[in-house]
């Protein structure tokens, strides 16, 4: 039976791919027939310009400030020892469609060129009132690419609607990834410590952007006060025993708005260049290619704006007893390693890898399909192109987040209800 379960599994990965690549041939065909006035690339933003006057660079160090581990202690006594991943994905409950089942309406948002290698969908009414937001994986997590004996993704989700009906409330669901022929998920909501740690309140904030390093998820804050990141210790996951919409101490027990299992932070960092020029970090990844390796930022800019966009890093810390955690001065700040500026404006997701910095941008108009640009400090930015005349704009109209997954060569991402991925390699090739 293994051996069959084995075959029909292959077999059905084969056709998977085909259908991926017919895929593509209709979206590019659809592309061809886009009028230029529609999903023309835009003009070319250029090199790279480095930042590198201390004004522009102080504005964009943080302040770490990190949860008491009292606090911490007394939130895991009332709520019961923390778990782990496994349990997490021992609990999975849910499953993602692969790309033969997905919609027409939901393959239009993958990419034209170059063609995902592997889609999935989301279940419409698992995720209606919720927006998709930032991945990251068991690829960021640990070089060897798993963590433990798992490969794992993890999809960030912020809930749309008023602070009344739960609006603004994050959770990540936790893709078991070993067999991707059916992956499976649960969903942990993404909370805050309050009252020195007997109870605790969800995270406000559109995830867009995360990263998951050694035992750390670190995430985007946008709308949660004054903080640019939240840390969470992914070894500190609790279980929230009651079923219902609110959020955290209720009669019974604990809720996460009906998630099965609840993160909640173990620290912060925060911005101190305040409205003298200081940068939200709206997006983020890892590169692994630095040393040590490091937590790539970029901030969001309207495409009308002509200011530019600041992409920098900070390193993560090697020190001991500071697994995850970014480096810091004696003071606790975590200072920029470089900084640049694109012309690039309108850009969300970015990825850097090898000194070359790939962003996202998101298509001008709903249905249209998004440009992802290449640049690096030396010559004229590249970008995935396709159609008769190679005009036409060819990534996901508005994909949330890339992700490089360096044991397989994979960037992830997700556009709407959509997860894809598709190898670094095929993204250079097609870059015009």
């Amino acid at each position: 039976m293994k051996h069959r379960g084995r075959h029909r599994r292959r077999r059905r990965g084969r056709a998977l791919r085909a259908f991926l690549a017919g895929t593509a041939l209709a979206l590019t065909a659809a592309a061809t027939m886009i009028s230029a006035s529609q999903a023309t690339v835009a003009a070319n933003p250029g090199e790279l310009k480095v930042l590198d006057s201390p004004a522009g660079t102080t504005s964009l160090r943080l302040r770490e400030s990190l949860v008491p581990e009292r606090s911490l202690d007394r939130l895991s006594a009332a709520m019961g020892r923390p778990v782990g991943v496994s349990a997490v994905l021992d609990s999975a409950d849910r499953s993602l469609r692969d790309a033969i089942d997905c919609t027409a309406g939901e393959r239009e948002a993958l990419p034209v060129a170059p063609s995902a290698t592997a889609a999935y969908c989301w279940d419409a009414a698992d995720t209606r009132s919720w927006r998709a937001g930032a991945v990251t994986t068991s690829g960021d997590a640990d070089d060897d690419g798993a963590w433990g004996t798992h490969r794992v993704i993890l999809s960030a989700w912020s809930r749309t609607g008023t602070a009344a009906s739960g609006g603004g409330l994050a959770r990540v669901a936790f893709v078991d990834a070993d067999d991707m022929s059916r992956p499976t998920y649960s969903w942990v909501l993404l909370a805050v410590p309050v009252d020195g740690g007997r109870d605790y309140r969800g995270l406000v904030s559109q995830v867009s952007g995360m990263v998951w390093y050694q035992n750390k998820l670190l995430v985007t804050a946008s709308g949660d006060g004054g903080d640019a990141l939240y840390v969470y210790d992914i070894n500190r996951i609790q279980r929230a025993g009651v079923r219902s919409d609110a959020v955290g101490k209720v009669r019974g027990g604990w809720s996460a708005h009906g998630a099965q299992w609840v993160l909640p932070a173990v620290g912060s960092y925060r911005l101190t260049g305040g409205d003298t020029g200081g940068a939200r970090p709206d997006y983020l990844s890892l590169d692994r290619s630095t040393a040590p390796d490091s937590l790539v930022a970029s901030e969001w800019v309207s495409s009308g704006d002509d200011r530019g966009t600041r992409l920098w890093r900070y390193d993560f810390s090697g020190a001991a007893g500071r697994a995850g955690l970014l480096a810091t001065d004696a003071a606790g700040y975590a200072r920029v390693h470089d900084a640049y500026v694109t012309k690039a404006s309108g850009s969300g997701p970015v990825l850097s890898y090898d000194s070359r910095w790939y962003l996202s941008r998101a298509a001008g108009t709903d249905g249209d399909h998004g440009t992802l640009w290449r640049q690096t400090t030396s010559g004229p930015a590249k970008a995935t192109r396709c159609g008769t005349d190679e005009s036409r704009n060819c990534w996901s109209g508005e994909s949330e987040s890339l992700s490089y997954w360096e044991q397989t060569g994979e960037v992830w991402s997700q556009s709407g209800r959509v997860l894809f991925a598709l190898p670094l390699t095929s993204i250079d090739a097609s870059l015009g």
